[in-house]
C-alpha cells in the first residue's frame, strides 16, 4: 500500500497583466522596480523634484556608482564564516546594481557596460558559496546581482542573450542550491534573505514553481522568516527585538522587499495579516526613535533564542529600510504609517544600504512619490492568483491565496477528485480567503480561483489538491496525552507532520504518533524532507503493538545529542524497542552519527531514509542517505506481535513545536 495524498501545491500562473500580444509569465522589470518607477525616478532627477533629486546625488556620489568603478572579483568561491572574499563579493553586487539604477536615469552606456562586466563575470566564474553562514551570503549580496540583471534585461542595454542565458543558469545553480531549503535553524533574518533572493531569482528566470514556493513561504513557512514568525504579534514585536535592532531592521526590511517584489507582480503581500509588515515597522522605528513598547518574551521557532527583554543594543542606529514601507503605505495605501515616517524623515536622504550588501538603500531616490489615489492595476483586467493554498481542518478546507490588486471579488471553483470537472462553489468571495465546509472526510478536492473587476476575469490559479483529513486508516496520536497536541496534514506522497513532546528516554514515551494497521512482511520507509524547525528535534519510524503509552515497539529515530555549544550537536540514528509494557527501552545495535551531506555544520540540512522491516520474527532497521546504499542501523530478534506501522515526531521542548515534513511515505 502506498500513501498518496496531497496537501498543498504551490499555485498559480502568475501572467502580464497589462494586455500584450503574447501572455508573459511575470511583469518585466518586475523586482524591486518596474518600469513605471524606472520612469517616476528618471522624470523626477531630469525635473529636480525632491526629495528625489537629492536622493538622486546619494547615489550619483557613491564610488560604487561610477562607470569607472575598478571590479574586485571575480573569485570562484565565496564564502561566510569563515570569510572567503565575502567583501569582494558584496562590493562588486552594490556596483553592479548602482551602476545599473545609473544607466536607466542618465541613458550613459558606459553605466550599462559597467553593470553587465560585473554580473558576467561573477557568472562565469563563481562556483561554489561555502561556509557555515552560506545561507546568508548567498541570500544578501546576490539579491543585488539579480536585481541589476533584471534592470539590464529590459531596458534596451544591449546585453547579449548568451549572457543571459549565462546569468540565468548561475542564478538556479550556483545561488539557488544554498538558499533552496531556506535557514530554518537560524533567526529569521537569515530566512528572509534567502526568501527575498529566491523570489527575485524566480522572476529573472521566469520560474514560477519557485516563486509559489517563496510566495507560500512568506506567508505559512515553519522558520523565523515568514512573516507571522518574524512579527510575532499584532503590536510588531519582532523575533529579534530581543536580540538586537539592527538584525531587527535587516529582518523586516528583507520582508519588506519581498512585498515590493509581490507588488511588481500584481499581488499585495504588503496588506496580508492586517498590515503586519506595517506593524512591524512602526514598532521597530518607535522603539528606536526612542519611545517605549510593549515587550513580551517568547520562544522563537528554533526552540534556542528567548529574550527576557527588547535590546538596546544597537537601539537609535536607524537603517537606511525605511522608505519603501513608508511610501507604500502612505503613499499607494493612503494609510498612517507615523513612525515609520519619522524615521525615513530622520535617515532621509537614504544613503547606502551598509553594512556590506545588507541593503538595497538609496530609498528617497527609488521609492519616493506622490499620493496615488487609484491602483493602476483597477483599470486592467486582474492577474492570476497566486500562493492559492489547501489546508485541511476539523471538517472543512481552509483556502487562501495572495490578494490580487484592483480584483473586487474572486470565484471559487472545485472538483472531486483530479478527474473531476470544475464546478463553481463560490462566485463572489469578497477577501483572499474561503473556506469550504461541504467535504467529506478522506476525500481528494481541487481548487482553483480566479479574480475579477470591471474589466474582466482573470485566468483560473493554478489548482491546489487536498484531501480532507488523513488518507483511509491512517490516525494521529500523542503518545503521552499530557503533551501539546500534535497534527499532520497529507502531502503529494507523504506527510507534514507538528509535533510536540520530550521524546524517547528510559521508559518516557512523548512524541505525536501517525501510524496505520500493519501486517506481517511489512516494509515502512520515510524520505525526510529538509528542513525541520525546533533545533532540539527528534523524527523516525516505529513498529508498534498499539498507539498505547509505553507499549510494545521498535522505534529507528534520528535526534539530536546536544552538546556544549547549543549551535552545534551531534546528530545520530538510533534502532531501540520495548520488550514488555512499561520496560524501560533498550539500544538495539550501534549509535550511528549522521554526517554529510544530510548534516552540515551540525544542521540536519539534508534529507536522509529511514526504513523498518518487519520479517519472520524480527524487525531489521535501515539508514540511507540516498536511498540507495542502507545501512543496518539494529535487529530485534523478537515476535512482539508488532500491529501498526507510524511515524513519530517530538519537538525536544517543552513550550515548542517543530515541523517535519516527509515528502515520501511507503508502507509496502
Amino acid at each position: 500500500m502506498k500513501t498518496v495524498v496531497r496537501y498543498l501545491i504551490n499555485a498559480s500562473a502568475l501572467l502580464f497583466c497589462f494586455q500584450t500580444s503574447t501572455a508573459q509569465q511575470f511583469v518585466h522589470p518586475g523586482l524591486l522596480q518596474g518600469r513605471e518607477d524606472l520612469a517616476r525616478i528618471k522624470n523626477g532627477v531630469a525635473m529636480r523634484i525632491e526629495p528625489i533629486f537629492t536622493g538622486y546625488n546619494q547615489l550619483k556620489d557613491n564610488r560604487q556608482s561610477q562607470f569607472d568603478y575598478k571590479m574586485q572579483g571575480p573569485m570562484e568561491m565565496v564564502g561566510r564564516n569563515p570569510t572567503v572574499g565575502q567583501g569582494v563579493y558584496d562590493a562588486d553586487a552594490n556596483a553592479a546594481y548602482q551602476n545599473a539604477i545609473m544607466w536607466t536615469i542618465t541613458a550613459d552606456q558606459r553605466y550599462a557596460e559597467k553593470a553587465k562586466q560585473i554580473v558576467d563575470a561573477w557568472a562565469s566564474k563563481l562556483k561554489s558559496i561555502t561556509g557555515r553562514d552560506a545561507v546568508l551570503m548567498a541570500g544578501l549580496g546576490p539579491f543585488k546581482m539579480v536585481n541589476a540583471a533584471e534592470i539590464l534585461r529590459y531596458t534596451n542595454s544591449n546585453w547579449a542573450p548568451v549572457k543571459i542565458k549565462q546569468a540565468e543558469k548561475h542564478f538556479k545553480e550556483v545561488i539557488y542550491p544554498v538558499i533552496k531549503d531556506f535557514a530554518l535553524f537560524a533567526n529569521g533574518n537569515w530566512d528572509s534573505a534567502a526568501l527575498k533572493t529566491m523570489m527575485a531569482i524566480a522572476v529573472f528566470c521566469n520560474d514560477r514553481p519557485m516563486f509559489e514556493r517563496a510566495i507560500v513561504y512568506y506567508q505559512y513557512g515553519e522558520g523565523n522568516g515568514s512573516l507571522p514568525n518574524y512579527i510575532i504579534n499584532e503590536e510588531g514585536q519582532c523575533q529579534e527585538s530581543g536580540r538586537d535592532q539592527s538584525h531587527t531592521q535587516l529582518g523586516i526590511a528583507h520582508l519588506a522587499d519581498c512585498a515590493e517584489i509581490a507588488w511588481q507582480q500584481g499581488l499585495n503581500l504588503y496588506g496580508i495579516l492586517n498590515d503586519r509588515l506595517l506593524r512591524g515597522f512602526e514598532y521597530t522605528a518607535k522603539y528606536n526613535l526612542g519611545e517605549n513598547v510593549p515587550y513580551l518574551p517568547a520562544m522563537d521557532r528554533t526552540g534556542k533564542y528567548l529574550h527576557a527583554q527588547i535590546a538596546t543594543e544597537g537601539r537609535g542606529k536607524l537603517r537606511a529600510v525605511y522608505e519603501e514601507v513608508f511610501n507604500h503605505y502612505v503613499h499607494r495605501a493612503n494609510k498612517t504609517a507615523t513612525f515609520t515616517q519619522k524615521a525615513a524623515e530622520k535617515v532621509r536622504p537614504e544613503p547606502q544600504g551598509t553594512p556590506g550588501a545588507d541593503h538595497i538603500g538609496f530609498g528617497t531616490l527609488l521609492y519616493s512619490r506622490s499620493l496615488q489615489t487609484i491602483d493602476p492595476y483597477a483599470k486592467v483586467k486582474p492577474c492570476t492568483p497566486s500562493g492559492l493554498t489547501a489546508m485541511p481542518e476539523n471538517r472543512s478546507i481552509q483556502l487562501t491565496w495572495v490578494p490580487v490588486r484592483g480584483a473586487i471579488f474572486y470565484q471559487v471553483k472545485r472538483a472531486v477528485n483530479r478527474k473531476g470537472k470544475f464546478k463553481i462553489i463560490s462566485s463572489r468571495v469578497i477577501n483572499a480567503q474561503f473556506k469550504d465546509k461541504n467535504v467529506a472526510s478522506g476525500r481528494k478536492y481541487v481548487y482553483t480561483v480566479s479574480a475579477v473587476n470591471n474589466k474582466g476575469k482573470s485566468r483560473d490559479a493554478y489548482p491546489a489538491a487536498v484531501t480532507a483529513g488523513l488518507p483511509a486508516g491512517w490516525s494521529v496520536t500523542d503518545l503521552d496525552p499530557k503533551s501539546k497536541k500534535g497534527q499532520a496534514r497529507s502531502l503529494d506522497s507523504g506527510f507534514t507532520v507538528e509535533g510536540t513532546g520530550m521524546g524517547f528516554t528510559g521508559n518516557e514515551e512523548q512524541a505525536t504518533y501517525i501510524h496505520h494497521k500493519l501486517v506481517p512482511y511489512q516494509t515502512l520507509a520515510v524520505h525526510y524532507q529538509p528542513q525541520l524547525t525546533s533545533q532540539f528535534t527528534g523524527f523516525g519510524i516505529s513498529f508498534r503493538q498499539s498507539a498505547k503509552e509505553k507499549g510494545i515497539g521498535v522505534n529507528l529515530l534520528i535526534y539530536p545529542e546536544v552538546l556544549q555549544q547549543l549551535e552545534a550537536p551531534k546528530w545520530v540514528v538510533t534502532c531501540t524497542a520495548r520488550l514488555h509494557p512499561g520496560d524501560s527501552l533498550t539500544q538495539a545495535g550501534a549509535t550511528l552519527n549522521v554526517k554529510e551531506p544530510v548534516v552540515s555544520f551540525n544542521r540536519m540540512t539534508g534529507g536522509c531514509w529511514l526504513k523498518l522491516v518487519q520479517e519472520q520474527n524480527q524487525v531489521n532497521s535501515f539508514y540511507s542517505a540516498d536511498g540507495k546504499d542502507w545501512q543496518l542501523i539494529g535487529t530485534v530478534a523478537r515476535n512482539l506481535s508488532l500491529t501498526e506501522a507510524g511515524i513519530i515526531v517530538f519537538s525536544g521542548l517543552e513550550a515548542v513545536s517543530t515541523t517535519v515534513k516527509f515528502d515520501q511515505v511507503r508502507l509496502e
